[in-house]
């Protein structure tokens, strides 16, 4: 039996301040970390995130039907715009979604009638005199507490979530299927995306991720195992099945092989902040489209292109279906993205110059300055460069956020949480 290490992390999400960042693991467990404020005392921290808060979203389930495990791994975590003193996020595991309050509780009532101070209730005939309770200062506290859970909804395993820009519905998204949602209403959720056959045998792709616009609650992209993604319009119909917008990119016949259709599926999409741009990740590479020019993408990024002629060994150890996600800075000017050997890849859109970083023990020392590192793809090989076959396949970021103002990012690489700001002068 294999044995899978719970603290594995397996995403990262910055809330829309970027005052918390919460993680989620393959136990089942969210850690949100907490911006703390810069001291006096000590400038040059500049804000560094301590432990919020630590709660288990999702245990591990069996389904008798079907005989089968459903695992407590958090697939997705996505916060919903703070609307009080609470902050609210929704998470997933592979069949059932969590909407979770997370407060905070500074003071507790004293001085009640009917019970003691140690909670046990009082002889009501004893009681002469009526006590006003008080609210006294106590040790501060974070509570997560769950309010609502959407099970029963997904045949399939869900692959994303997202929250809409009304602030009221969210999507989630499976193999096969995408539902929409109320934040309120648990016991039912409308299909608007379904492309299961008929006959399961005819299943040619598969939905591997979906995403809500920013700004217009009607529309939403879904991206498919086949590298293409459809933009959906709901106010066109209930059931989204023919798409308002295909983007797809025509294959270079050239570059034909056997690898071709794997390595075009899409892991991951997102919008830019601005609404008239997405992103997609395939296996080896990042585009950026416009979504009003569906034949190409705008920009093509090579992460790891040196990878190509590894494609038959990647097959072989499974890596070559690794999900890799995406992630836009908070102007949308730069992109940024995971890759193998803990390295990640940064784009400025602007420039288009582009740098690979490593996220590790080793040269992430605190307030150290990470050094560009570059990947030898033959021939002689210089002192700072590391060859391609060299590259640890077993060490891979998947998963990054960037803060939606600064420039602080959120980089997971295993078990480990990278945080790096940059530079001050």
């Amino acid at each position: 039996m294999l044995c899978v290490a719970t603290d594995i992390i397996s995403t990262v999400e910055f809330n829309y301040s970027g005052e918390l960042l919460a993680t989620g693991d393959k136990g089942g467990r969210v850690v949100i970390f907490q911006h703390e404020q810069e001291s006096k005392n000590r400038p040059h921290l500049r804000g560094e995130y301590n432990v919020y808060s630590t709660f288990q979203s999702h245990e591990p389930e069996f389904d008798y039907l079907k005989s089968l495990e459903i695992e407590e791994k958090i697939n997705k975590i996505r916060w919903l715009p703070q609307q009080n003193a609470a902050h609210f996020l929704l998470s997933t595991n592979d069949k059932t979604i969590k909407l979770w309050k997370i407060s905070e509780r500074d003071k507790r009532a004293e001085g009640y009638n009917l019970k003691d101070e140690d909670g046990r209730l009082r002889d009501p005939f004893r009681i002469t005199s009526l006590r006003v309770p008080v609210l006294m200062p106590m040790d501060l506290m974070v509570e997560a507490s769950p309010r609502r859970i959407f099970a029963n909804a997904h045949t399939y395993h869900i692959n994303s979530i997202s929250v809409n820009s009304d602030h009221e519905t969210y999507l989630s998204a499976d193999d096969l299927r995408i539902n929409l949602w109320h934040l309120e209403i648990t016991d039912r959720s409308f299909n608007i995306v379904d492309i299961k056959p008929a006959n399961m045998e005819e299943l040619t792709e598969v939905i591997t991720a979906a995403e809500c616009h920013p700004h217009q609650c009607n529309v939403f992209v879904y991206s498919s195992s086949k590298g293409t993604i459809r933009l959906c319009d709901m106010r066109a119909a209930a059931l989204c099945d023919r798409h308002s917008k295909f983007f797809e990119e025509p294959e270079d016949p050239s570059s034909r092989s056997f690898f071709s259709e794997i390595i075009s599926s899409i892991s991951d999409v997102k919008f830019s902040h601005s609404g008239r741009y997405m992103m997609t990740r395939d296996y080896l590479s990042v585009k950026v489209w416009d979504l009003n020019m569906e034949n190409r993408p705008v920009e093509t990024y090579q992460v790891h292109e040196y990878l190509r002629s590894k494609l038959c060994s990647l097959y072989e150890n499974d890596c070559i279906f690794d999900k890799f996600e995406c992630c836009w800075n908070g102007s949308d000017s730069a992109i940024m993205t995971g890759s193998y050997n803990n390295f990640f890849r940064m784009f400025d859109r602007n420039t288009r110059r582009d740098i690979t970083l490593e996220a590790s023990r080793e040269s992430s020392k605190p307030r150290a300055t990470l050094k560009p590192r570059k990947v030898s793809t033959g021939g002689k090989r210089k002192k700072d460069e590391i060859s391609v076959d060299s590259l640890d396949f077993n060490k891979k970021i998947l998963h990054t956020a960037w803060h939606p103002k600064d420039n602080v990012i959120a980089v997971a690489a295993t078990n480990n949480l990278y945080i790096f700001q940059d530079k001050i002068n």
